[in-house]
């Protein structure tokens, strides 16, 4: 948290705030920008910095109350905390010697072009500002904006001081006395717009600073896109500054005002108190489980946990034949009501083994004196180990199996795809019977675990004191830290978001994967020393270089591939289209569907999906969820080729998800407010294969069809967050700002390790822990040599 240490009222609505963030202030350069978070349920706002003391480590912001989050901001006072500060963002901006500048500053758009005045006056521009505002009150830092001009003009609305008039008649006024090289314009979209109609008007080049909405402000959702020369362009990461003269400022505005509705309705319900609610538990169940776990034994050694010779375990391969274990049905999920299901976001789907069930289907493993199960496992569980521990009621020592390998059974168990992977090579399927049922197993023992309050932590190797440093905290991060702190190392996680997870937080909904199961795992990490911090984005709030230097021995680059992709099709950035990464982040991470909450979201009625992996099914039914009417699955392939798992689609199906396969989106259609009303689909035939195996689709000529709908959420696929590896000078990087690694998952600098989205531009869970803990492996033996 970052303490305010002072607050200065500039008008009745606009304050100054001198804020802690000794990383920031050190780093910071003009034209960056923070996103700051108030309170538990608050929203992520960006904020341009003022100006910043990196002797005092402090940062200056200027804020204007309008809306919740900036209101909520204005109420704090001196020695309070805010939640959240995370920065310094975006692109700083590109000084050099021009010659004459015009600063033109509208309202608090003031404050962040200060630092740009002051960088221009010390790189030796004549520096004319033009500050405008309202009336004399709104306008702001004077004296300071006078001390790096050669000329101020003041321009306000009612003249009530300087001249009267609007600020581009103030700028105008220079252009018509002598010769302006470049102009900087910052504050209203409006006012930015005109600015830049009369300096293309006279060929002067002019650069804007655009803080649109936002949701994570780290690449990572979307919501910040605008058209830059006919090309959509992210605030957060291309930005904030762009050339205004390709701005489309007409759909800016319009995006802008995407949740005016919803934010007013939050502001009506500001001055209410919000209660809370417990979260509720079956206190029964988990007595129970208690009482079972206490007759368990946990004090085995895990080598004769894994040993296939044990006495215990040459045992229960006798007790049945071979014939009996394959003649026993493979157990059926118990799952929620489809009907009542899709009513509630937070309750899983499925319900989970009941011990008797999970024996059950535990005795259907053959116990493979070679199994080819293992194989096909990203993290190399001990597969038949921790199954026939819970086939003799052993599920505390299953449990301790799973850990020994894998940092996030729980999750594991949960979301990765089994069925194409260590399923996919289960011996069951040769005999033409059902695989064993691996991950239901695996969620089964780390469920009953952590239920019991019996949690094990893993064995770890005495501290060897080498710190190590991760970047990110997704499921690659994660992995790659637990191996690493088993191994003896003293290892910090550094986290971009304001709370710890990445993907498994922000990405997969709460129906498929509760967020207080990652945090149990999360919490089992912090047992065996890994330390995380949050809010802090390397190679922005903190460079690997000073990494480096505060001692950090090895580093792992786990930043994930959170830049969203989209089709670049007409109409695409109109109003209630969005990526799934920026709705899920909403929805999920921020909790946005939460009356009690900040973050506004559109509770859309016919709401299409473009995509077909897990992604797109758990947008479609997170839609659901939130009360639409209807809601389409549009898909350019057949079902049959759709990346998603056959579990998920089978879900989506039953919750009344409509699959409109073999169409695809060619254009969307507006309404006059800038809100998508339409979209117009071609539709599509399977041609020939392609390089993957996939019939390759192709659009059947003059056959479009189209449909009303007022939201759509592209989930087309990602592309690798380019801030993290941009920002490591020297670093080989591949297609798209992948991390180029060895077979180790060594990169070109001998310290830094990668894995995971980063690496390979896109996969599952397990695929980026196995990446971790395949990193862990190698730095591990690059560090002791």
């Amino acid at each position: 948290m970052n303490r305010i240490i002072s607050k200065t009222r500039f008008s009745e609505k606009v304050f100054k705030f001198e804020i802690e963030a000794p990383l920031i202030a050190k780093a910071r350069k003009a034209g960056h920008f923070v996103i700051v978070r108030v309170g538990e349920k608050g929203e992520r706002m960006p904020l341009t910095i003022a100006g910043a003391d990196p002797a005092k480590g402090t940062i200056t912001l200027v804020v204007q109350e309008v809306g919740l989050s900036s209101t909520r901001l204005c109420h704090l006072n001196e020695g309070d905390y805010i939640t959240d500060v995370v920065g310094p963002l975006g692109k700083a901006t590109h000084i050099e010697k021009f010659g004459t500048v015009v600063c033109a500053g509208g309202g608090v758009g003031v404050a962040p072009m200060l630092p740009i005045i002051e960088a221009l006056k010390a790189a030796g521009n004549r520096v004319i500002s033009v500050l405008a505002g309202r009336s004399k009150e709104l306008i702001i830092l004077e004296d300071e904006v006078r001390k790096s001009s050669d000329e101020v003009i003041i321009m306000t609305d009612d003249g009530s001081y300087g001249r009267k008039g609007l600020v581009t008649e103030g700028i105008e006024s220079v252009i018509q006395r002598e010769k302006v090289d470049k102009c900087f314009a910052i504050g209203p979209a409006v006012m930015m717009k005109f600015c830049c109609l009369l300096t293309k008007k006279y060929g002067i080049p002019t650069d804007v600073s655009l803080n649109t909405i936002m949701v994570d402000g780290t690449g990572m959702c979307g919501a910040c896109r605008i058209s830059v020369d006919g090309k959509t362009r992210f605030v957060c990461v291309d930005g904030p500054e762009f050339d205004g003269h390709q701005v489309d400022f007409d759909e800016m505005l319009k995006r802008m005002g995407a949740f005016k509705k919803e934010e007013t309705e939050e502001m009506q319900r500001f001055s209410q108190a919000s209660g809370s609610t417990p979260e509720s538990t079956d206190c029964q169940a988990e007595k129970a489980c208690a009482a079972d776990a206490s007759q368990m034994d946990t004090t085995t050694s895990l080598s004769e946990l894994t040993n296939r010779n044990a006495p215990w375990r040459q045992e229960i391969r006798k007790a049945m034949k071979p014939k009996e274990r394959t003649a026993i049905s493979r157990v059926v999920m118990p799952e929620l009501d489809p009907v009542y299901r899709a009513t509630t976001r937070t309750e899983e789907v499925n319900i989970g083994l009941s011990a008797e069930q999970a024996m059950t289907e535990a005795r259907r493993c053959l116990d493979c004196a070679n199994p080819t199960c293992m194989q096909g496992c990203p993290v190399s569980i001990n597969i038949p180990s921790f199954i026939k521990n819970i086939e003799r009621g052993e599920f505390l020592n299953a449990a301790r199996v799973l850990k020994s390998t894998s940092a996030l059974p729980a999750v594991c168990g949960r979301v990765c795809p089994q069925e194409k992977q260590c399923e996919s090579q289960c011996i069951h399927l040769k005999m033409n019977e059902p695989a064993v049922a691996i991950g239901y197993l695996e969620r089964f023992a780390a469920d009953f675990e952590r239920e019991s309050g019996m949690m094990s932590v893993p064995e770890c190797a005495p501290a060897n004191g080498i710190k190590v440093a991760v970047i990110g905290s997704g499921p690659a991060g994660l992995s790659f830290a637990g191996d690493m702190a088993k191994y003896g190392y003293d290892v910090t996680v550094f986290e971009a978001l304001h709370e710890i997870g990445g993907v498994l937080k922000y990405g997969i909904p709460e129906f498929r994967l509760p967020n207080k199961i990652v945090d149990v795992e999360i919490q089992n990490l912090e047992k065996i020393g890994v330390k995380f911090e949050k809010d802090c984005l390397v190679g922005k709030t903190i460079s690997v270089q000073e990494l480096e230097n505060e001692g950090f021995k090895g580093i792992f680059v786990g930043s994930g591939a959170g830049l969203p992709n989209f089709m670049g099709i007409p109409g695409e950035n109109s109003i209630n289209i969005m990526s799934s990464n920026e709705y899920l982040t909403r929805v999920n991470l921020m909790d946005a569907s939460n009356p009690d909450t900040d973050t506004p979201i559109h509770l859309a009625k016919n709401v299409m999906v473009v995509g077909g992996g897990n992604t797109a099914m758990d947008s479609c039914r997170t839609a659901k969820r939130l009360g639409a009417e209807r809601v389409m699955i549009v898909y350019r392939r057949s079902e049959a080729e759709m990346p998603a798992r056959l579990e998920e689609v089978k879900h989506a199906k039953e919750e009344g998800i409509e699959f409109l396969t073999l169409h695809n989106p060619l254009e969307y259609i507006a309404d006059e407010k800038g809100a998508v009303k339409q979209v117009v689909l071609q539709k599509m035939q399977l041609g020939e294969p392609d390089a993957s195996g996939r019939r390759s689709p192709e659009p059947i000529p003059g056959a479009t069809e189209t449909l009303d709908i007022d939201m759509a959420i592209v989930a087309v696929g990602v592309s690798p967050n380019p801030i993290v590896p941009t920002s490591i000078q020297g670093l080989e990087l591949g297609r798209k700002n992948t991390i180029v690694v060895n077979e180790g998952m060594q990169t070109n600098i001998p310290c830094i390790f990668a894995g995971g989205d980063i690496v390979r531009g896109g996969a599952t869970v397990i695929l980026a822990m196995g990446d971790g803990r395949h990193a862990a492996s190698s730095m591990h033996e690059y560090l002791q040599k």
